[in-house]
């Protein structure tokens, strides 16, 4: 079977999208198929993609001639997709509105070729750019939405926005994002995170873009709240301003903080490991989602409780292996946090129970195992391969 992914951007500091890219090409390719990654050279990462391409997965990227608040204009992609779009089987289309799927849209439809949309819970109208994000639905988002072939939702909630977005509900299948198991097989050695910080005492981490989607200042107040009751715990907060940290830097000033909030920037992942690993608890309040945090997945890998949001604890809910609060129920969050940090035995058993359902359900062999099946699924049957 020979795949076509089209994504926008390729470099791993800009989220799971690729992260999802990166493996489902990798997992495919070790089964046989031949995969083509086609995105821009917008911080296009060429480290990243040579690791792909030692493995046999062929990146192109193109040029990048205008960014538009993320929307990057590929011009130089057309001539490409006119000319080799009736190579592949089934094309993965991954976000959702981006120049790159309109364009691969077209040729899909014009060459009869299948393709499957996961867009990576993007699709509602939240939090930023809704003009623009309307606008682009209805001269594109809604037409390659209702046309493709196959949907992948990372999540129920994301599948009842894409059908609300008017997709057709038996089109859509929920498949949960894959983790890397053999990465959490050998952790660092404990406390060198603390160590290295200068951390005493108790530690609280919160691990993800530093966005005011993020919920940050939710967690915070709570925080604020918990240090008056105990002044052994630190709050820190690891990864890169998405231009929020200046309100964040304020808040914590109103709330007299001072060093208890400690940023650390973005992480090697040897550091983000080794802060999982020295964390007595991590928390992911999300305001909106979509989707399924793999931060907390992570968290527990490392042996760490969790306490999230209801907007990303769907798998945290559905294997019962840590805490949800509503979002903005700060004194909740704050009794939730005063009650793991202070019954550390009590989570240990949620704990194990994550590990378990991680290791059963959401290996990436697990995971592709399910593309493949939506693949199958837009292209009609097994008769319907065209083998080359």
């Amino acid at each position: 079977m020979k795949v076509l992914h089209v994504i926008p951007y390729f470099t791993p500091k800009l989220g799971g999208d690729v992260n999802v890219c990166y493996n489902l090409s990798k997992q495919l390719v070790e089964r046989g198929h031949e995969v083509t990654i086609i995105t821009t050279d917008f911080e296009f990462d060429r480290e990243y993609a040579k690791t792909l391409e030692e493995v046999g997965v062929k990146v192109i990227p193109f040029h990048c001639i205008a960014n538009i608040k993320l929307f990057l204009i590929s011009p130089s992609m057309n001539k490409w997709l006119k000319s080799n779009i009736e190579d592949f089987d089934v094309i993965h289309m991954h976000n959702f509105r981006s120049y790159q799927n309109i364009i691969a849209y077209h040729y899909a439809k014009k060459g009869g070729i299948p393709y499957v949309l996961q867009p990576h819970a993007s699709t509602p109208r939240v939090i930023t750019k809704k003009g623009l994000k309307w606008i682009y639905d209805i001269a594109f988002g809604y037409r390659i939405l209702k046309n493709a072939s196959q949907i992948i939702a990372v999540s129920k909630e994301e599948a009842g926005y894409d059908r609300q977005m008017g997709a057709d509900g038996r089109k859509v299948s929920i498949i949960y994002n894959g983790m890397n198991i053999q990465s959490f097989t050998n952790l660092p050695r404990a406390g060198a995170f603390k160590e290295k910080y200068k951390i005493s005492g108790k530690m609280v981490l919160y691990l993800g873009r530093i966005h005011k989607s993020k919920g940050i200042d939710f967690a915070i107040k709570s925080f604020a709240k918990l240090s008056k009751e105990s002044n052994d715990i630190t709050f820190v907060i690891a990864g890169p301003d998405d231009g929020y940290k200046a309100g964040l830097d304020k808040l914590i000033k109103e709330l007299n903080l001072g060093s208890r909030v400690k940023f650390v920037g973005t992480l090697s992942e040897e550091d983000k490991l080794s802060a999982y690993l020295d964390s007595d608890l991590f928390i992911h309040t999300v305001k909106y989602m979509g989707g399924v945090g793999i931060a907390p997945l992570e968290a527990i890998l490392c042996g760490t409780p969790v306490i999230v949001t209801d907007e990303c604890g769907e798998v945290i809910k559905k294997a019962s292996c840590g805490y949800l609060v509503k979002y903005g129920d700060i004194d909740d969050l704050k009794e939730k946090m005063k009650y793991v940090l202070e019954n550390p035995e009590n989570a240990k058993e949620l704990v194990e129970r994550g590990k378990r359902y991680i290791m059963e359900n959401l290996t990436w062999d697990k995971v592709v195992e399910r593309v493949i099946e939506v693949y199958l699924e837009a292209m009609g049957s097994y008769e319907n391969l065209r083998y080359r």
